[in-house]
């Protein structure tokens, strides 16, 4: 099973709430898991209900079996400077560059430069390992940047190992590389029941595969049951109206014939909406990659549902091997 989990998908499409889910789904039986968030946008501590995430690696939930999820919300200040002292010993020196507005510079005018310290510090947590010699975590997952940026995310150490050709920088970036091209990673892409998502879903698999980054599943998200098809609508519009009209009256309702119509035309939509379901699917079916439905949460995610997704997932079973 691939250690490093990086989850990606349109924006709106529910990537990060998949992401804690999934941190959550693989820390089961005493496993343990970081949950790495690298857009700043402290999605993580809204959906475990915590405070903002500091740039420290901090234990936020325990996952069926005793199993422990940390979460890492990673600055790129704070990572160059961590570089810097890793590779360049600059300690002091580094701070003094941060007073004088030299890292903020680096990590917002060159944010290639950005990139690679967010995945570098992702892999090295991949990498790292206890006295022991055992892995400090059993999983890492990420939650990364958009459908449309997750090549160019990824993929950016590659071109910094390019364009330098010997030294740390060269050699952490091959570094960093090796674990994302390898079987350790897998870029999952989240997505939902529409064209939109789903085709962009189809072009961030074309263009991961061209970087040969390796592609994970497709899970759709928020996936609402199907309660009729147009067969049924069909024949409900037909010679069933008063059918219904009785059903509605025995049921108490009052009104019932006024009811039929606008009951119809909401059955018609849910019948299109249906088709065109099932049209997307047809589409992701295309892609040669396993798929995976969530169910949506009807009363919205909380904490609770957060965890019903978890075990959702679990359910699924051995779906991210």
């Amino acid at each position: 099973m691939s250690r490093l989990q990086v989850v990606s998908g349109k924006g709106g499409t529910g990537k990060t709430t998949v992401a804690a889910a999934l941190a959550l789904a693989l820390a089961t039986e005493g496993k343990r898991t970081l949950l790495v968030e690298v857009e700043g946008r402290q999605g993580i501590a809204q959906l475990f209900e915590t405070e903002a995430l500091p740039y420290e690696e901090r234990k936020i939930a325990v996952a069926s079996g005793g199993g422990e999820v940390y979460a890492l919300a990673i600055d790129a200040e704070r990572a160059l400077l961590d570089y810097l002292q890793m590779f360049y010993k600059l300690g002091s020196a580094g701070r003094a560059l941060k007073k004088i507005g030299a890292i903020d510079f680096a990590t917002t005018i060159a944010p290639g430069v950005r990139d690679v310290l967010l995945t570098g510090k992702a892999c090295e947590a991949v990498r790292r390992r206890d006295k022991q010699g055992r892995f400090a975590y059993d999983y890492v997952v990420m939650d990364a940047p958009p459908t449309g940026r997750i090549t160019r995310f990824l993929n950016v150490n590659d071109e910094v190992a390019g364009l330098a050709k010997i030294g740390p920088i060269h050699n952490q970036a091959q570094a960093v590389m090796r674990v994302l091209k390898s079987p350790e990673t897998a870029v999952h892409l989240v997505t939902l029941l529409e064209e939109m998502p789903v085709q962009e879903t189809a072009d961030g698999i074309a263009e991961l595969r061209g970087a040969e980054l390796p592609v994970g599943k497709v899970i759709v998200n928020m996936v609402r049951p199907a309660l009729l098809d147009e067969a049924a609508v069909r024949a409900a519009a037909g010679d069933r109206r008063k059918e219904i009209t009785k059903a509605l009256a025995m049921a108490g309702v009052s009104a019932p014939t006024k009811l039929v119509g606008p009951l119809l035309e909401q059955a018609a939509e849910h019948a299109q909406r249906v088709e065109l379901e099932r049209e997307q699917r047809a589409v992701l079916a295309k892609l040669g990659l396993p798929t995976y439905e969530l169910s949506l949460v009807g009363e919205g995610m909380d904490l609770a549902g957060l965890y019903r997704m978890a075990g959702e997932l679990r359910r699924l079973g051995e779906v991210f091997a």
